[in-house]
Order: structure tokens, then sequence, then C-alpha cells
């Protein structure tokens, strides 16, 4: 059997019902729409004292490693990198907050990410993902889709902020919202033609519409890859384990917990990759994943590593397989040399591709069972609080609280698993002791 059959069996292309050219096109797309990490992460990290060059180059090697590990281990379509949240706890409530170094601030991710490895291997992980209610799924998946597309209205400014109503109508006649809708209009049109290339090919003409036009240009960077020697292997764990810094610990083994189990249920389920109990198969890989991702990336210099929503771009694509992730993986090894060039990609290229992903994700709210309170309340909790509150955590925990409390109040407590009760007093304790953290 040739190299190329062996791995197609060992990804399961025939069980998928996928091929090489779908994988590898998948991939890019994921890519591509999660690309801008590579400049926002490091933006938010600088705040903190790290250096820009060196934060850029181990953004790009950790979303490389933990991407490549999640694909060739896990071989799920799911890209990880470090996540949007957790990095500006770290630098605006950890460093600039507490006072804490940014050397120590990375030795408590990494004990985080430790932490994590340990509850995976005891199983503690597995034990919380399969507690999660069934009829919770659809809405996270949902609520996971209002999200993706609301930061991609906010990201073109077709949304912008407004101290009177909190959020309006952005100008549609200014350069980035005008090429998110062109873009949006292509891929809508491709898609509805029933082409999987539909948000590839609106990325790419967007791009270069904007690239001819001039409202995107180069600007090629003369840092190097020796740049992450100002951060790799500087993180301070002794200093991480002093009393007093066993909260911030915690903040990052909760929140990324949570996003991650978010995020693992909404793209699995897009992807169609759940089993007949709505269980995530070789859950205990994707869990030791992201755990070593999170430690390797604070090895290197950056905040926790997780998975993103944004891999449900490739799923949409047609990705089903590890393949996706590894070209994902390979795409953000080639961006640390090639970054500078990255920036010929515009927000208004990437930004319709996650309002159209997030649009075919919202389908899912048709699978929940709206006529039952006990089901509809605390799925229309978790469906509006992940975008309102600009966290699939904050969502998940509400949904899980309001679950718990009537199943409980209505004497029906005995239909669920008893650790959802724990977890859902663990979210009222979060809430209580760290408020919107």
């Amino acid at each position: 059997m040739q190299i190329g059959q062996r791995l197609a069996a060992y990804f399961e292309f025939e069980r998928l019902k996928t091929n090489w050219r779908t994988e590898i096109l998948a991939g890019f797309t994921t890519f591509l729409t999660m690309a801008y990490i590579i400049f926002v992460n490091p933006a938010i990290l600088k705040d903190a004292g790290i250096p820009v060059p060196a934060a850029t180059i181990a953004t790009c090697f950790s979303a490389a490693f933990g991407s490549l590990l999640m694909g060739a281990v896990a071989r799920y379509p799911i890209a990880l990198a470090p996540g949007m949240g957790l990095n500006a706890y770290f630098t605006y409530a950890v460093v600039k907050g507490m006072g804490v170094s940014w050397q120590v601030a990375l030795g408590a991710v990494f004990l985080s990410g430790l932490a994590f490895l340990l509850m995976t291997v005891l199983g503690l992980r597995q034990m919380i993902l399969n507690a999660l209610p069934t009829d919770l799924y659809a809405a996270v998946a949902a609520g996971i889709g209002l999200f993706i597309a609301f930061i991609g209205l906010k990201n073109a400014g077709i949304v912008v902020a407004n101290p009177a109503t909190l959020v309006a109508l952005g100008n549609l006649r200014q350069a980035t919202a005008a090429l998110a809708i062109l873009g949006l209009l292509i891929m809508g049109v491709l898609l509805a033609r029933g082409s999987n290339l539909a948000i590839l090919v609106g990325i790419a003409a967007v791009s270069v519409i904007a690239f001819v036009s001039g409202l995107s240009q180069l600007a090629p960077s003369t840092e190097g890859l020796s740049a992450i020697t100002a951060t790799a292997f500087q993180l301070d764990i002794a200093g991480a384990l002093k009393i007093g810094l066993v909260e911030i610990i915690f903040v990052f083994l909760f929140v990324d917990l949570f996003d991650n189990l978010g995020t693992l249920v909404g793209v699995a389920k897009k992807a169609g990759l759940l089993d007949q109990g709505n269980r995530i198969p070789r859950v205990e890989r994707i869990l030791l994943t992201d755990s070593l991702a999170t430690m390797f990336g604070s090895l290197l210099g950056t905040s926790t590593v997780v998975s993103y929503i944004e891999s449900a771009s490739g799923v949409a694509a047609g990705g089903r397989s590890g393949v996706t992730a590894i070209v994902t993986g390979l795409l953000f090894l080639a961006a640390a040399v090639l970054a500078p060039f990255l920036g010929a990609i515009p927000t208004g290229a990437t930004a319709p591709a996650l309002i159209l992903v997030g649009s075919l994700m919202v389908s899912h709210v048709s699978e929940i069972n709206w006529r039952d309170p006990l089901v509809a309340i605390p799925a229309f909790l978790t469906l509006v609080c992940i975008p309102l509150t600009f966290s699939i955590a904050n969502g998940l925990a509400l949904g899980f609280i309001a679950y718990a409390a009537l199943r409980l109040f209505s004497g029906r407590g005995h239909e669920v698993n008893w650790l959802v009760y724990v977890l859902a007093a663990l979210f009222v304790v979060r809430f209580v002791y760290l408020g919107g953290e």
C-alpha cells in the first residue's frame, strides 16, 4: 500500500467522506481565518513587556505545535493558538493589574497547563466533558456561531461600539466594511452554488481587490527567528508558586478549561464527529494536546494556547480529519518566517468568512426542544450569553447553572449526572469570587 493510501486510511478519509484536496483547502481556510492572531497576540503581550518580535515567533511556533499535534495524534480538524481573552487577562489583569512580571505570569501559564495534563491523565477532564448535558450541545454550537459572526461583524466595522446602545451600525462606506460586504456576497453566492471553495475563494478575491486598490500593503520586517531568544525559557515557575499567585493559576485553568470544552463541542458537532451518545471520540488525545500546547507556548513566551473556534471555518470548507489541522500547523510554521507578508490579507477579507461560518453554525438551534422549558431556558441563556458576554465560558456557565437549578427545583434532579451539580456549584463560586473574568 502506498504512503498516501496508508495516511488516508489512518485519517479515515473513507469513513469521513473526505479527500486530500478538500482537507488541504480546509487547512488553508482555517489558517486564513485565524491568522490575525499572529499580529493581535503580540500587540496585546507587548503591553506586558514582551518584545513584539519574540511574541510573534512564539505565537507562530506554539500554534504550529498545537495544531500539528492535534492533527497527527487526535486526528481532528481543530487548530490551536494563543487564546484571545486569556492573553488580555495575562497582560492587563495579571502583569499590569497585579504588578507581576511577565516571566512569573508565564510560569503560571505553564503550571495551569501542567494541571490540565494531570487532570487529563486522571480522567477528570473527560468526566467533565461527558457530564455536559446533551440538550446544551446544540445551544453551545449555535452560540459559538453567533459569537463568530459577531466577531466578524465587529472586525469588519459593520457593528461598532456605542455608549448609548452598547452596539450600533457602523459606517458601511468605510473601506473594511465595504470589502467585508463584498466578500460576504461572493462567498454566499458560491456557497449557494454548491462550491466547497466558497470561503477560500472569497478571502482570496477580496485580498486581491484590496491589494490592487491600495487598501492593503506589504510591510516586510527585518526581524528574524533569533528574536525568540528574548522570551524562550524565561518563565519563572518558582515565582508563580508563591502564596497569593495561586488565584492566577486557577483563573487560567478554569477559564481555559471551559473555553476549550465549549469550542470542542461546537466544532465537533458542526463537523458531525460526535458519536451516537453525543460524545467526542478520542477526547483524551484532544485534551492532552491542548495541555501540552499550553506548556510549550509558555516555554517559548506566550500566554495560554487553546482550541480555536475559527476551526469551524475549515469544517465549513469540508475539513473533517486531522489533515486540516496539520496543514494549518504547517502554515503557521511558514508564517514564522513570512509573518510580515501576511499583512496583505486584510480584515475585510477574513471578517465575512467568520460571519458566514457563524450563520451556518446557528442552524443547530433547530435541534433544541423549545417547547420544554427545562431545555429551552438554559439553551437560550447559553445561546445569547456566549456572544453578549464575549465568552464561550460565561455562556456555558450560565446555561449550566440554569440547567442544574431548573432540574433540581422542578423535582427532576435525578435525571442528570451528579457531576452537573458539582460543576454548576463551581460556576456559581466562579461568578461570586471572580466576577466576570
